[in-house]
């Protein structure tokens, strides 16, 4: 606990609020950060930062949201393998919720279908085991930080010669919306706050070719000290005309990253030609697949001819899409608490506990 209250102490908090408020006034423009993770979107909420800062800086909240960005007719393929005979489909927690336009996966669960949601995907090699006369589906969702395990689990499955494990993959990348965000018109963005666990993972070199983006990048971690450290290094870099990859979150995240979980995920994985993204559309080489020689294991191949694979538009009261792609924020929303809450949700924004909807609601801001 001493470390994590070093990083919310408030003398600390007050010394770099400070800082960035002096060196604010030297800017003359506005400076919009995207956080890029939904965990950052969260504590920022949670702790208020954003009504601690200068008028001249403002947050553009990001795709990092691995639940949000998932399109309805993935979601709609989840359900449709969960609706046939002898199947269990397994994914993790947030995705039961998520409406689609035959319905979330709690209500295929509601309807009789063994719909299963797991703390840990290793988890799934139990229930394989226990029911060895099921076809049992994992729905694999996340960036780079939760593809590792799910190449763990396949790992498990060959070296087990488990045969009744399939998988759906949804796993996606970070870089390819980033710089599909940074390249559309028009565009606010002038800094990024990097996601910390991704980064973990594949390392902060995976941005360096955003820095043809001439914008300050920095990976930051998820405590208010870390926060606003990182915004006082963006202001400073713009002050300084020093544009660069800087890591504040130096704890955890190297350059390099995490090169046997890389290993791992590169043993099992390769880009997909596109991905579906909600509220982006098709993004080029910007999700995962299993590579060919583990194509067995492929759900997408062993339920193709039952898998609807049209493009689903979302409610037309709800606006998640403009919010994954940083151009409205969920108070732009007429149906944002009202129709649309965490337990009526119309959209996957309200539904994620990493969603921008979700962190607004929970933490009451409404102005």
């Amino acid at each position: 606990m001493l470390l994590i209250d070093s990083f919310r102490d408030k003398d600390k908090i007050i010394g770099i609020l400070k800082k960035i408020k002096l060196q604010a006034e030297k800017i003359p423009y506005k400076i919009n950060i995207m956080e890029v993770c939904g965990g950052h979107t969260h504590s920022i909420m949670k702790y208020g930062i954003n009504k601690l800062l200068p008028s001249n800086i403002d947050f553009i909240h990001g795709p990092g949201c691995p639940v949000c960005v998932i399109p309805k007719n993935r979601i709609n393929q989840a359900y449709d393998i969960a609706m046939q005979e002898d199947v269990i489909l397994l994914t993790l927690g947030d995705m039961i919720k998520i409406p689609s336009s035959k319905g979330s996966l709690a209500k295929a669960r509601s309807e009789g279908c063994d719909v299963r949601f797991l703390y840990s995907p290793l988890e799934a090699l139990k229930i394989a085991k226990e029911n060895p006369n099921k076809r049992v589906v994992f729905f694999a969702i996340g960036f780079e930080t939760t593809t590792p395990m799910t190449a763990a689990l396949i790992d498990r499955v060959i070296l087990e010669g488990i045969r009744n494990l399939f998988f759906h993959i949804n796993h996606v990348l970070v870089i390819p919306p980033l710089k599909a965000l940074l390249d559309s018109k028009p565009c606010n963005i002038n800094a990024l706050i990097a996601p910390s666990h991704v980064s973990v993972v594949a390392g902060a070199k995976i941005y360096k070719e955003l820095l043809d983006y001439n914008i300050p990048i920095v990976v930051g971690g998820f405590e208010p000290v870390d926060i606003l450290d990182s915004i006082l290094r963006i202001i400073e870099q713009k002050k300084n005309n020093d544009i660069k990859l800087d890591i504040e979150y130096s704890r955890a995240v190297s350059m390099d990253g995490n090169l046997k979980a890389q290993e791992l995920v590169d043993k099992y994985f390769c880009v997909r030609h596109s991905f579906e993204w909600r509220g982006l559309g098709d993004i080029e080489q910007s999700g995962l697949r299993l590579r060919d020689e583990f194509k067995y294991l492929d759900a997408e191949i062993l339920f193709d001819d039952i898998l609807d694979k049209t493009y689903i538009n979302d409610n037309k009261a709800c606006i998640c899409g403009e919010i994954l792609r940083g151009v409205a924020k969920p108070t732009d929303c007429k149906v944002f608490g009202k129709a649309c809450t965490p337990n009526n949700p119309l959209g996957s924004c309200m539904v994620s506990s990493e969603g921008a909807c979700a962190a607004y609601y929970k933490y009451k801001d409404v102005s």
